[in-house]
């Protein structure tokens, strides 16, 4: 009797022999099953993205819509190696493009889950990340009051000026050319629309000359309007600056009246996003998307001065510092901005308008907004895609506070004497209130697709929203003050 196995020697060898014809059987039945390899799709661009959900969280249905496939492509989802959605492939149609569903477990946590997406006839693959946001409470109602007030479609941004006592707000609404666009002067203790102006027509575009042999083109459409989108107040000067980022450029107006006082070429800041002013030094800063760099601004002779060139930290093929919202510390003339592309923050010096210093956002997917507190020296920074508030030490970089706060955050406001930070998370419906130690103070209802929040430095906050279509908690602006 061999003690090692307990069988005698005679059975473990018919037991050997009867082991090794079971696994060869399980490799024939594997080589048999296995699936043979097609030639794949060299040019595959296939393209997928969630439909008819806005917001996904851990239990709900997700719809998600392909496009750019290969008509009768048999398309299959896989999570972890697992089918969602079922076992049986969707048949990509004559166009293109398929829909199919699955249920988020309930037990999903929040983050960016990688499905993947396989096709066959002919053989492609990617990967999409599925963001799963967290599920955070409405709270703290009692402590703050909110009043609302509805204005007009297409709301943007907002921003309060001291001298004027008004906050201006932008609106632009449809797609290009976009004719229905207003800049408004909003009285900040009744919400009453008191001013309002639609901006200038846009030159028309020139005819398209016909290829030959090709039909006479079309007539150009009509022209639409420099429709404004951010805005920042000069209140040394007496204007209000605006972007006008379907035509890559600025303009500036007169709070008083709101007449037109400079409307710059188009071009000049492409896809011109955020807009802020040092008034001690007499500059004007605007951030254009997509390129790696910082408009400069007289605001006196309201004359465009140069561009401040940003370098990414990061070694990433075909990507650049893409800048998004701007943030000024005017009482140590520092003008911060984040990367959307490259998920980093730069600190410029507006004496020299010279780059001090990038540095990566450790935790943070797609940084949209940005905040700083000079008492505390914190930065804060809203991640859309991680659907996060980042709290970091001013000067190192590093991340203090990573604060869940709801569905695709926007921008950060900062009640700087109460130590308060206010962020809009557009699919979830809420302004955030943090506290610069990373608590969250309150979670308020913010009405439909919130957008952006100002400040008017006395501790009151104005959030701006947009509408989906008739809707009645659209297009408003909501004033929140602390009790």
């Amino acid at each position: 009797m061999d003690k090692q196995m307990g069988l005698p020697a005679r059975a473990q060898g018919r037991f050997a022999r009867t082991m090794i014809a079971a696994s060869l059987t399980l490799v024939l039945a594997a080589c048999a099953t296995s699936p043979a390899f097609e030639t794949p799709d060299a040019s595959f661009k296939g393209r997928v993205n969630v439909v008819e959900t806005p917001l996904v969280i851990a239990g709900t249905d997700v719809k998600l819509a392909g496009r750019d496939f290969k008509s009768g492509q048999q398309v299959q989802l896989s999570y972890g190696g697992a089918a969602l959605g079922g076992s049986t492939p969707v048949t990509v149609g004559a166009d293109g493009t398929f829909r199919t569903q699955f249920k988020v477990p309930s037990n999903a946590p929040a983050g960016l889950h990688p499905v993947v997406v396989s096709a066959t006839q002919p053989a492609a693959a990617l990967v999409y990340p599925l963001k799963v946001s967290p599920t955070v409470p409405l709270s703290g109602e009692d402590r703050f009051t909110l009043t609302s007030q509805k204005l007009t479609p297409g709301l943007y941004q907002a921003a309060y000026s001291a001298r004027a006592d008004r906050v201006f707000v932008t609106s632009a609404s449809g797609r290009p050319p976009v004719s229905q666009s207003e800049l408004l002067s909003i009285n900040p203790q009744t919400l009453a629309i008191e001013r309002r102006v639609k901006p200038a027509q846009t030159p028309p575009a020139p005819p398209r000359a016909a290829r030959p042999g090709a039909p006479a083109a079309a007539a150009p459409a009509a022209p639409g309007v420099y429709a404004v989108y951010g805005v920042g107040v000069d209140d040394a000067n007496g204007t209000v600056w605006v972007t006008n980022t379907r035509q890559d450029t600025v303009a500036v107006y007169r709070q008083s009246d709101l007449a037109l006082l400079k409307q710059f070429e188009p071009g000049l800041v492409p896809h011109a996003r955020d807009i802020v002013i040092d008034e001690k030094l007499g500059k004007v800063y605007a951030s254009p998307f997509g390129k790696p760099q910082i408009a400069v601004f007289d605001a006196k002779t309201l004359t465009f001065v140069k561009n401040i060139p940003i370098s990414t930290g990061r070694d990433i093929a075909d990507k650049e510092f893409a800048p998004m919202s701007l943030e000024l510390d005017r009482t140590n003339h520092k003008l911060y901005t984040v990367s959307l592309g490259t998920e980093e923050a730069a600190v410029i010096d507006t004496r020299a308008d010279k780059v001090d210093k990038v540095f990566m956002l450790e935790g943070a997917k797609s940084p949209i907004g940005v905040g700083f507190d000079a008492k505390t020296n914190r930065l804060l920074v809203a991640a859309q895609g991680s659907d996060s508030l980042l709290i970091l030490d001013g000067t190192t970089g590093k991340t203090l506070h990573d604060v869940k706060v709801g569905s695709g955050p926007l921008n950060v406001a900062i009640d700087h004497a109460r130590g308060l930070a206010y962020v809009p998370s557009r699919g979830a419906g809420t302004v955030t209130v943090v506290s610069l130690d990373g608590k969250i103070v309150a979670n308020l209802p913010a009405g439909s697709l919130p957008n952006h929040v100002a400040e008017d430095g006395k501790g009151t906050i104005f959030s701006i929203n947009k509408g989906r279509g008739d809707d009645a908690q659209g297009d408003r602006i909501t004033r929140i003050v602390p009790r």
